[in-house]
This record gives structure tokens, sequence and C-alpha cells, in this order.
């Protein structure tokens, strides 16, 4: 019996994806909740708070620690799974700000401390009937010592408020450069006033994490209470694209931190509220304009010449189908810079009474590869996303889809390795929620780049050795002009590329601390770090037949019946594959060694090996 074997030995190597380093996503967060109208604005027995943990692709243990309480709650949750923890009243006591009249700052310990032994995203609910809201909690590496509020009042709101909380001991707040308090490490400072803080600048001189908490609010005639963490400063950008989530129309506002801040919008038309501008040009550190964007517009297209700060409000109020879309609610909105290539959320479900009554969440792409994106929902293989349409911006080249969340004990994990950014929100009669997911928190004050991956997602990615890797800054002057530019590579200064905001360089095997340091005009100083791996990329791989190498096949004719195959492959690879006719053998996944009998014919035998750049030899 004779059989002739063709093979073929294929290698592929493939980067990972670099979307997912600087993001929402964690180890340690810090919280605090605002008034709610359903409590009267200090009856926190009325309302109900909820925590919400999401671990991605790890099981993970953790901590809720309430600072007042000096308690800990200690949980488990697996890879893929949501931990939902719901506060009893003597906890929502002590995370619950009441405010004290209409114009007042106190100083409290009203904080919990997260912290999970792998990253998870952190979200939060303050929920009470007629009067819910939700913000995504940022972890500490993405809090920052500058912040702007963007809130909301109306004639039906109360009182405007913020929170901060300080992640170290004395901490030096700061309003618009007016000292208002010293905290330390979990102490909050509350602020509330009877306007519209929109605009007010709130700083420190170590990271905080900063809350608007507006007990109610109102933008179409019924109101809400507003709960959203706010972004810092340093991971503001300059391109945003708003989706639509309400069924008529939303609201966005921006605000602006630099002199001379010019804004472009396609989609949305200018609103003269109070205390907004009414245009777009020459704007000023505080000011702020807001949109109206209704659905027909399919979306709003904003770009600014200096970093801006945008809040979208899902629209609510009495214009909605039917009346039982629910009210106004915020979402911090990041810039397009900002994306991902996963996140794995759920729904809010909330425990007390409630109007709430659907979910959504809300994935926004480019459309180019809007069809990359997939959904795994509580385990099952990946698919298209079900229950909407994709709806285009051709001016932005940018595409959203509001995806109906049915399944309310299941996690939905979204994918599209080309990036994406996704919002959840739910509504019911005069109630809804509206929060950012899941982006990244990308330093873009101050960056650079390697081969066009950020600085701070070079820990995901991995170079070739002797490849060029080109190097490039991006620094925003914040109104002072750059003085000069130094680059150093493991603490040493790179001389030759001193002011240049380009240049390249080839690197042997190894670990490289890249930092680039920048002095300004005014003497002061910004530097941005992080480690850039190389690896060697040469791979040899080969397998043989009954003792014969591969590249001896083409004329070699075996009689025997069972044929035994064996791999010998250089380094540590991902995946191994063998396939028999272009169809694969399955059950020799990952087997370096294996048989089977063959009947007489010609086969052509492929050897696929698959390695990820962070598993090539050193």
């Amino acid at each position: 019996m004779k059989r002739k074997i063709y093979i073929i030995v294929a290698f592929i190597l493939f980067s990972v994806s670099s979307l997912q380093a600087q993001t929402t996503e964690g180890t340690e967060f810090w919280l605090t909740f605002g008034a709610n109208g359903a409590g009267d604005g200090a009856l926190p027995n009325l309302v109900d708070l909820q925590i919400r943990i999401v671990a991605k692709d790890h099981q993970t243990n953790g901590t809720i620690f309430f600072t007042n309480l000096n308690t800990y709650v200690d949980f488990e949750i697996g890879a893929k799974q949501v931990y939902t923890y719901i506060l009893s009243e003597i906890e929502k006591a002590a995370v619950y700000n009441s405010p004290i009249g209409n114009n007042y700052s106190v100083i409290t310990h009203y904080s919990a401390h997260i912290t999970t032994t792998m990253p998870v995203t952190v979200y939060a609910l303050n929920q009470g009937l007629s009067s819910t809201d939700a913000t995504n909690v940022l972890p500490v590496t993405a809090l920052g010592t500058k912040y702007y509020q963007i809130s909301y009042t109306s004639p039906l709101s109360r009182a405007d408020a913020y929170a901060v909380i300080a992640t170290e001991n004395n901490t030096q707040v700061y309003q618009d450069n007016i000292p208002v308090a010293t905290l330390n490490r979990g102490d909050v400072y509350y602020k509330g006033r009877f306007y519209d803080m929109t605009g007010a600048c709130i700083s420190s001189d170590k990271p905080i994490a900063h809350f608007a908490l507006a007990g109610t609010f109102a933008i179409f005639g019924s109101a809400d209470n507003l709960f959203q963490q706010m972004a810092p400063m340093h991971v503001w950008g300059k391109n945003f694209f708003a989706p639509v989530s309400h069924p008529v129309r939303d609201v966005v506002r921006i605000v602006v931190s630099q002199d001379n801040t010019n804004i472009w919008q396609e989609g949305g038309t200018i609103r003269a509220v109070s205390g907004a501008q009414t245009t777009l040009e020459n704007l000023q550190p505080g000011q702020f304009v807001e949109l109206e964007v209704p659905i027909g517009s399919n979306g709003c297209y904003i770009k600014a010449n200096k970093p801006v700060g945008v809040l979208t409000f899902y629209g609510g109020g009495g214009l909605c189908p039917g009346g039982n879309c629910g009210d106004s609610s915020p979402a911090w909105l990041p810039p397009i810079e900002q994306s991902v290539a996963t996140a794995l959320i759920a729904p809010f479900i909330p425990s007390g009474n409630t109007n709430i009554h659907s979910h959504y969440a809300v994935v926004v792409t480019p459309t180019a590869t809007r069809d990359n994106t997939k959904v795994s929902i509580g385990g099952a293989s990946p698919t298209d996303l079900t229950g909407g349409s994709w709806i285009e911006n051709d001016t932005a080249k940018m595409s959203f889809y509001k995806m109906p969340l049915t399944n309310a004990t299941a996690a939905y994990y979204f994918t599209n390795p080309t990036g994406f950014l996704i919002f959840c929100y739910g509504y019911g009669n005069g109630e809804s929620y509206y929060y950012l997911a899941y982006s990244a928190m990308r330093d873009l004050d101050a960056s650079f780049y390697a081969n066009d991956i950020h600085f701070q997602d070079l820990k995901d990615a991995t170079f070739c050795a002797n490849e060029v890797v080109n190097f490039r800054a991006e620094i925003e002057n914040m109104g002072v002009e750059i003085d000069s530019i130094k680059w150093y590579i493991n603490g040493f200064e790179e001389t030759t590329t001193q002011n240049l905001l380009e240049w390249n360089k080839t690197f042997l095997p190894g670990n490289y601390e890249i930092k680039m340091w920048v002095r300004f005009e005014n003497d002061s100083i910004i530097s941005k770090a992080d480690t850039l791996r190389v690896k060697s990329c040469e791979v040899n791989a080969a397998f043989y037949a009954n003792n014969v190498h591969y590249e001896n096949l083409q004329d070699t004719v075996f009689c025997a019946k069972d044929v035994y195959f064996r791999a010998e492959i250089e380094g540590q690879y991902e995946e191994l594959k063998w396939f028999i006719d272009n169809v694969e053998e399955v059950s020799a996944q990952n087997q370096e060694e294996w048989s089977k009998q063959f009947t007489t014919g010609e086969y052509a035998i492929k050897m696929q090996v698959r390695y990820a750049r962070d598993l090539l030899a050193p």
C-alpha cells in the first residue's frame, strides 16, 4: 500500500491588541453617592444603592471597605462574571451625601474603597422610584488632579452639587484656584450651591475622584437625580462622536479648559440655556455650550482645536412616544481615541421600587469595521449584534448600534479588534439611567507613541529586535509654549533626539524604559514613561513523518499503515494545528506527537504554529 504525503509548514505571528492597557478597568476604586430626589434629597433609606463589579478574563477576590463604618465586605467573582452588592441601610447612610440647605460645604468620611486581586470594572446605581441614575467608577490609575464640573440645573432642580474623594493624606483641594478643603485618604469634600456649577474648575495637589451629584435635574420637564463620575483633564480629547440613545433626542454639554477654544460640530443645534454660550468660537476656560441632537441626525460629530470635556445626556421628558421612555440621565463621553477592543457588561436590575423595564447597550465604532463587532451572551459563541440596526453617520465615518439587553442575569461580552466605545442605559416611566460602560483612559495631554501605539499601551505590545521603532510626541501646550523636549532610554538621555517630536531607533532584545520629558516656557515640567518590550522574532519549526524531515517528504512513499508525526518547535507558542488536505485534524490540535492511518493516495499535510508576540523567544 503506497501513500505519498506532501507537506507545508505555516507560521502565524500576530500582535496582541494594544487597545486595552489604560482603561476604566483596574484593581482599586473610590466611590461616594449623592442625594436622590426620590428620598427628598436626605433620606437614603428610600433609595436603592448598588455597586456592580465585573470580572473579565480571570477569577478575582476583592473587598468593599466602608470608610465611615470601618467595616469590610469580602467577595469573589468568577471569570466573565458579574457581582452585584446591594447596600444595607447602615451602609447606605455611610456613603450617602445629604444636602444641607441650598449652599453648603462639608467634609465627611462617606466613601467606599473597592480593591480586587485582578482587574475589574466597577459601576454604581443610585435608584429611587422615578429618580434613578448610574455611573461608571474610575480606577485610581485613571484619576487626576484637575477636573471641571459638568452638571445640570433647571427650574425643577434642587441645588447642584459635587463631591471629591482624597486618595492620599494631606490632599489640598481647590475650586477655581481658591483653597476649599484639606483631606486625608478616604475623606469626602461635598459642596452644593443653588445654581448650576458647570464650568467650575476642581483641582488638587494629589489625585482625587470627582463626582457630579445633583439631587434632581431636568432638561425637558421631568426630573431625575444626576450621578456621574468626571474624568480628569489629562484624558480629554479633541474628537468626539455622540450617539443618540433616546428615541427622540439627546443633549450634549461641552466644557472648555483653554483660552481661545474653537468647536466645530455637525448633527446638533445650539441650545440657549442659562449659563451656556451661544457661540462655538473663541471660548474661554470654564465656559460651556449645549447642543440638542435629534435622532434623525444619526449622531453628533464634534471637533475642537483644544481638548474639551463632554457629557452626553439621554434626552428623557415628555416628547417620548408613549410617554414611557424615562427622564434625562448623563454619561461621560470619551474622545474617539479612547476606544477599546473588548468589554464585559450586564444590565442594572434595581432591587427597589422601580419603573425601569428596558435596558440597552450602545456600541459606537468606525463604520468601516463595524461588522467586526461581536457579542457573546452568557458564555455562548460570539454572534453579530441583534435586536437593532446600525445607524451610520457619514461625516464622522462612525456608526452606533442600540442593542437590547434582554437577559437580566447574563453577562454580555463585546469584542471588536479595531476598537469601539460602549454605553449602557435603561428607562421606564419617569425613570432612567445612562453611563459609560467601558473605554480607555489614555493620557492625551502629553503623550508619545511607538509605531502608533500609545505609550500606556506598550505593556501589552511586543516589538521585534532590529525592527525600526518610530517614536512620535503629541503635546498640548495648555496655553504655554514648549521650551525643550528630552528623551531617555533606561534613564540615559538619547541626546541625538533632543527637541525632536519624531525619531526612530532599532533595539536588541530586552526591556527598555522610554521616557519623554517636556519643559514649558513657564518652567513647568511634565514627563511620561512606560516600558518597551523587544524580543527576538526569529523562530524555527519543523515536523517529521516516520522520522523523515518534512522537506524530504515530497518524493517519499510510505507503505506502512500508520504514519507517526512529530513536531519540533523552537520557543513557546500559543497554538498548534495540523491540517490534512486543508481540513483541520481536530484531534491533533496542540499535539506535538500524533499518528494516523492513511489509505492509498496523496495528502498535503500542514502544520500551523501560531506565536503571540508576547511568547516569542527572548
